[in-house]
């Protein structure tokens, strides 16, 4: 089904769909506008496989939204999380139950494509998007949007979806707006096999020295996944937290294969979703869990539902009919993605002033703990979490009303309890 240079040989043919990005946003809606029967088209710049900075968790929600018969390329399975607030008061919580798995995202991006393809979906790699134009000459009609690529060649669609990441420019096109943009720094590490058992099955997060920054070790095999994440504007200090939490695990010996950079960028509430016959979806959307930051289940799910909706633009008789399926589709993400994304701010709003809080509710509170391990497992959603539970729902009230500048008691006082198993 696939061809790299299909497109080439049908010069003015008109896709249903076509997706800009291969990564999972862009894969998973390939997959379903694909399996409903319509003619689709993957654009992506780069050469498949290809790294992308992503600490390549799995949890739950993610692989829930996998097409069928997914056989996730898993690395390891996670059972055991250890705790650190700035390297200091570590404490390892444990679950019977595999809690997420770990991938790379080379091999898993590539395997999302292949089923995309096998639906029907065909792939050009090695092109870039320049802008879309849905009026003007190079649109025959207003059934149609163009993609123009780089070099000045147009491909045609009844619907586009922009899935190209964060820097996307299908999200200049429809607008989209920020008001959270994030570093993360990232270290693939390869380690001696000693090393890579003692860290197999177990992740470490450390709450880290800036407002709303931690930290992560994945392992991978023969491989730890190292990487820190902040605000943007606090580069330097990023780049020196990364260097302190590398030289503290014992990891500073170890030549990095790879060392990133990325910036992932959160939507505000009011940001647009999609302009005429234009959808996005994932990164390129700003969809992300705000206080994790957290983006492969938000890429996948949204992905999904841009697919199935971009049938429905690319069925669509005239601009009105389009309007309301753009607007349902909308409403679709806000519903359940959006609700997620506003309890997450609110954490992340509170976990900024009082770090040393969560540290002690996740380390020494069983029912935080069973919470992280339910969400993390795809039992509930933080949104699911908040509305059935009236507790959660004080407890976020509370929380919420602290002082800005972080006065008054701080139960994080390295008194935590001891290591506990679910």
């Amino acid at each position: 089904m696939s061809s790299e240079n299909s497109s080439a040989d049908d010069a003015g043919q008109v896709w249903d769909v076509v997706v800009v990005g291969a990564g999972p946003a862009g894969a998973s809606a390939a997959y379903a506008a694909a399996v409903a029967g319509r003619r689709v088209l993957v654009l992506e710049k780069a050469d498949l496989p290809r790294y992308k900075t992503c600490g390549g968790g799995i949890i739950g929600p993610s692989r829930d939204s996998l097409p069928p018969g997914f056989d996730l390329p898993l690395k390891d399975r996670v059972h055991a999380v250890t705790f650190t607030h700035n390297g200091r008061f570590t404490r390892t919580r444990r679950s019977r139950q595999m809690l997420f798995g770990l991938i790379n995202r080379p091999e898993f991006d590539a395997q999302l494509v292949e089923h995309a393809q096998k639906a029907g979906a065909e792939l050009r790699t090695g092109v870039t998007v320049s802008r879309v134009e849905q009026h003007g000459s190079a649109v025959p009609d207003r059934r149609t949007a163009a993609v123009v690529l780089q070099g000045g060649e147009t491909v045609l669609a009844r619907a586009v979806v922009g899935a190209d990441g964060s820097a996307s420019r299908i999200a200049a096109h429809v607008g989209v707006k920020v008001d959270q943009v994030d570093l993360g720094l990232e270290a693939e590490i390869p380690v001696p096999q000693p090393v890579a058992e003692d860290w197999k099955g177990r992740v470490l997060i450390d709450w880290g020295p800036m407002p709303g920054s931690y930290g992560w070790v994945f392992p991978k095999g023969d491989t730890l996944t190292v990487g820190v994440i902040s605000a943007r504007g606090e580069g330097a200090a990023t780049k020196r937290y990364l260097e302190d939490f590398i030289g503290r695990l014992g990891l500073a010996g170890f030549e990095p294969s790879i060392s990133s950079g990325h910036l992932t960028r959160c939507r505000t509430d009011d940001s647009p979703l999609s302009r005429g016959r234009v959808l996005v979806c994932g990164d390129a959307a700003g969809l992300l869990e705000p206080w994790t930051r957290e983006g492969i289940s938000f890429a996948l799910r949204s992905g999904r539902l841009a697919g199935e909706w971009a049938v429905r633009i690319a069925e669509a008789h005239d601009a009105v009919d389009a309007r309301r399926q753009a607007l349902n589709y909308a409403f679709a993400v806000k519903a359940g993605l959006g609700v997620e994304m506003s309890v997450g701010k609110r954490l992340l709003a509170v976990f900024e002033r009082r770090p040393g809080l969560f540290h002690a509710a996740l380390t020494g509170f069983r029912p935080a703990w069973n919470a992280f391990r339910d969400i993390t497992r795809g039992a509930t959603t933080l949104a699911e979490l908040v509305r059935s539970h009236p507790v959660a729902q004080r407890a976020l009230a509370v929380l919420d009303r602290r002082p800005a500048d972080g006065t008054g008691p701080d139960p994080a006082d390295g008194t935590a309890a001891e290591p506990a198993t679910e």
